[in-house]
């Protein structure tokens, strides 16, 4: 067959999109497993996760200015090959050590969800962009969620190896697809002799890029303090069972669908820049409502996750049009933007991770865990007011 030499459908994003998030956590449920067959302590092993996630946005840096400059086929049908064979090795691993060295070369899978966004970007206006990301989002919330159940079965039924067979089975049909659907939608095109090459320095001398980059992050970043703190609040303040707590963590991933749903229905007709607001004021909201009630004595756990289901909801609405935002400063380096967007975003709630673990006291954490989210939430309402009074003044 011929190179495709359109867009990809609609159901090669939605894979590519929601495939990264499912190769973070599809076998964590293993961990325990891998390092008892492998011969070593759980703190190893758990940097098959941690590790990664430093792996991948180091990576994102990478391969979205790559892709500016080759286009975005190559990059994908690379990242993908790489990840089948890993995957094969990672499951055929006898030591901890190749274990994890091919577990940090499944990183470039990461190129499916950074270049998903721009390849959107490259097909579509502004405004149909972030609809489209905001649809493509309901789907990339649904992998998360199944990714541990699903692994969880492979390796009650035949051993953790069968989560890495799994990936590279399913690496191979995503690749498959890519082959098969993925025309270039970014072509390669050479500067002009007097024309200088853009590059990422460009991108962040760009005031415009970093409100948009800031408005992800903190709102991303809520996220990442909420799946932190929620436990402890959870045993500590409430007294709530483990599965209980399940549900409670479910109905975030439930908000950011209903969002993500609102954003598709919503984001062609409003500016990129009112979502981003509408999206922020959301979350500052409903979390101000959660903390008033449990200062008033309302010590309900229905009251507390109730108000952090908009974390969810404002993220679902906010985030498809800050990315889309984002890679349209300039629409040439949409890679570029990608890569550097979801890199910050990473580091950023490492960081948040990190200081949420540090800061939550063992008892009483219900309120603290309650006033960093409104912190980074209202970080997030400044990002996206000031994005807004920049496009205003462009």
């Amino acid at each position: 067959m011929s190179r495709p030499t359109t867009p990809p459908h609609l159901i090669t994003l939605i894979f590519l999109a929601g495939f990264s998030p499912l190769s973070l956590n599809l076998f964590a449920p293993s961990l325990a497993n891998i390092a008892d067959d492998l011969n070593t302590d759980y703190a190893m092993v758990s940097f098959a996760i941690s590790g990664y996630l430093a792996i991948t946005a180091i990576i994102q840096l990478i391969i979205g200015p790559l892709s500016d400059r080759i286009g975005r086929r190559p990059v994908l049908l690379a990242a993908f090959t790489l990840f089948v064979v890993a995957s094969i090795m990672c499951a055929t691993a006898e030591n901890v050590w190749t274990f994890l060295i091919f577990r940090m070369l499944q990183g470039g899978v990461t190129a499916g969800f950074t270049l998903s966004m721009a390849i959107v970007r490259d097909t579509r206006s502004e405004r149909k962009a972030a609809s489209l990301i905001g649809y493509i989002s309901m789907s990339m919330a649904v992998a998360p969620m199944l990714g541990p159940m699903l692994g969880g079965l492979l390796d009650t039924a035949f051993g953790w190896r069968a989560n890495f067979y799994f990936y590279s089975i399913a690496g191979f049909v995503i690749l498959a697809l890519c082959w098969f659907d993925l025309g270039e939608t970014h072509p390669r095109s050479p500067a002009k002799p007097d024309e200088p090459r853009e590059s990422a320095f460009v991108l962040l001398r760009e005031p415009m890029f970093w409100a948009c980059a800031l408005c992800g992050a903190f709102s991303t970043g809520g996220f990442y303090i909420f799946v932190t703190g929620a436990p402890l609040v959870a045993q500590t303040t409430f007294g709530v069972s483990t599965a209980e707590l399940g549900f409670y963590i479910g109905t975030i991933t439930a908000g950011f669908m209903l969002g993500g749903f609102l954003s598709g229905q919503l984001a062609h007709r409003f500016r990129l820049t009112t979502m981003m607001v509408a999206g922020r004021i959301i979350t500052f909201g409903g979390l101000t409502i959660g903390l008033a009630m449990l200062l008033l004595g309302f010590q309900s756990p229905a009251f507390f996750f109730g108000s952090t289901i908009f974390i969810g909801l404002g993220n679902g609405i906010s985030m498809p049009s800050s990315n889309t935002a984002a890679m349209s400063v300039r629409p040439k380096l949409a890679g570029t933007a990608a890569g550097l967007n979801s890199a910050f975003i990473v580091a950023l709630g490492a960081v948040l991770t990190t200081l949420t673990g540090a800061i939550l006291p063992p008892d009483g954490a219900a309120p603290v865990l309650l006033l960093l989210l409104l912190s980074v939430s209202a970080a997030g309402v400044l990002a996206a007011l000031w994005a807004r009074s920049l496009q205003a003044e462009g």
